[in-house]
């Protein structure tokens, strides 16, 4: 960005960025427009967003129409224009209805559903447009489908589109992405010459560039080094493609920080994943929103992490999830544990097989092996929690607190009616259901006599 800027200052420049985001996207069989979709949980728009705020505009102007003020409620910043386009007769007509709001001297043109544009490479784009048009272009070894870039000794003269190609033109395989930056003044009457004179009977875009080689405005390329980066996104199948390729891209950058991904086509990143040193993560595992991982942690297959912090040497066994959790040093979690928002664990913990935790915090060396709920809770440190063991927190209006002090052992199947308070060293007897406070160090439990009736004989089926 730092070479971006420079160029800016030199030229004394400002930038526009004109983001193309009104279609339907009828190939996508969703009410739900075609920019909203998800890629790695994320709206595609917003990836173009942040890319375009990355280049530090003056303006963007997003042009809308369909569904457009849910793609609107996304963003709340200032530096938003929402021209709309009520009806669709093609990119060129798209950015007439943001020409008023063009404030810059160099207009960049971006595409909502082509979300993995690279923002090094707009630099250049932008760069080297020179007071005429800048196209960012791609060789695609199989082109059909795309606008083809025709140049006369090797100088773009213009872009015809596929369907209107020529048999001759078909054979190029150098591809207009769409994506262009252009002197804003030299648009803005470009714009007020187009025709819809064609198959599709649209204002192209595409047809400024006849225009400028008309008007011998110079005409340079930028050509992109990475399909993915300019690839657009119109049905179902072509996102699936694009969510395996970005996630293998986030697991390749992984791999080579050096995390071991036992199988890199089989893993989920839907946010950002920070780790240290030699972590191993299994097959299956999936990511979302921040997750730090520290050094030498092991994920073990099919984990989902959400918005949390695993520190150093603990290991999280298979089909274990994790929401807004800080898990300490050495702890072991799972398998099929749940840890929910506002657990914290210190160091040394063990969190067995079906035990769900919520916005509890755990002591050092406290284990909870089997089978239990525990929520709204202090538990802490060496205490021990029996299977079948469950916090009564909710009296069907409000919650209450349960605090279990240090070097407690829990018997199998209690039921810790809260509010209530363990003291320390106290031990509860297994089957107690447990109303009142227990004092420390003493031997607690609430059974009823065992007792054998000898006259009783089981049912039988009628």
């Amino acid at each position: 960005m730092l070479l971006f800027l420079f160029i800016l200052k030199v030229k004394n420049m400002t930038l526009s960025v004109v983001i193309l985001a009104a279609g339907k996207g009828t190939r996508m069989c969703s009410e739900l427009p075609k920019v909203l979709q998800p890629l790695a949980k994320k709206p595609l728009i917003k990836y173009v967003v942040d890319s375009a705020l990355s280049l530090n505009p003056n303006d963007i102007s997003i042009v809308i129409g369909y569904r457009a003020e849910s793609i609107k409620s996304l963003f709340s910043q200032s530096i938003f224009n929402w021209p709309l386009q009520k009806e669709q007769l093609g990119t060129g007509h798209a950015l007439l209805q943001a020409t008023p709001y063009i404030q810059g001297d160099i207009t960049l043109i971006l595409y909502g559903d082509v979300p993995l544009i690279d923002a090094k490479e707009l630099n250049q784009l932008v760069g080297q447009t020179n007071g005429g048009i800048s196209i960012m272009t791609f060789d695609k070894e199989h082109p059909a489908g795309y606008g083809r870039i025709v140049r006369k000794n090797n100088k773009i003269c213009a872009i015809v589109e596929d369907k209107d190609c020529t048999s001759e033109e078909r054979k190029i395989t150098e591809i207009n992405t769409g994506i262009m930056a252009v002197d804003s003044n030299q648009l803005k009457l470009w714009l007020k010459r187009l025709s819809n004179s064609n198959q599709q009977k649209e204002y192209y875009l595409t047809d400024i560039v006849k225009f400028a080689a008309e008007d011998n405005v110079e005409i340079s390329s930028y050509k992109a080094l990475n399909e993915i980066t300019i690839s657009g996104i119109n049905s179902k199948s072509e996102l699936a493609m694009m969510e395996r390729a970005y996630q293998m891209s986030l697991a390749n950058k992984l791999m080579d920080e050096g995390v071991t991904l036992i199988d890199p086509s089989r893993i989920d990143i839907r946010g950002q994943l920070v780790c240290g040193k030699d972590v191993i993560i299994d097959v299956g595992c999936v990511f979302e929103d921040k997750v730090i991982l520290g050094d030498g942690v092991h994920v073990k297959a099919y984990s989902i992490l959400k918005n949390c912090e695993i520190k150093e040497n603990t290991v999280i066994e298979p089909f274990s999830h994790i929401d807004e959790s800080v898990v300490g040093h050495h702890n072991k979690i799972g398998p099929y544990a749940r840890l929910r928002p506002g657990s914290t664990l210190a160091d040394n913990v063990h969190i067995g097989n079906f035990v769900e935790l919520k916005n509890t915090a755990i002591g050092e060396g406290t284990k909870i092996n089997h089978l239990s709920y525990i929520g709204d809770a202090e538990i802490g440190s060496n205490v021990n929690v029996g299977a079948g063991t469950i916090t009564c927190n909710y009296d069907g209006a409000n919650k209450h607190k349960t605090i279990i002090e240090s070097d407690v052992f829990v018997g199998s199947d209690t039921q810790l009616i809260a509010p209530v308070k363990i003291g320390q060293g106290a031990t509860i007897g297994a089957g107690s259901t447990i109303t009142q406070d227990v004092p420390a160090d003493k031997l607690t439990l609430s059974r009823t006599e065992q007792k054998t009736v000898s006259d009783w004989k089981r049912p039988t089926k009628k």
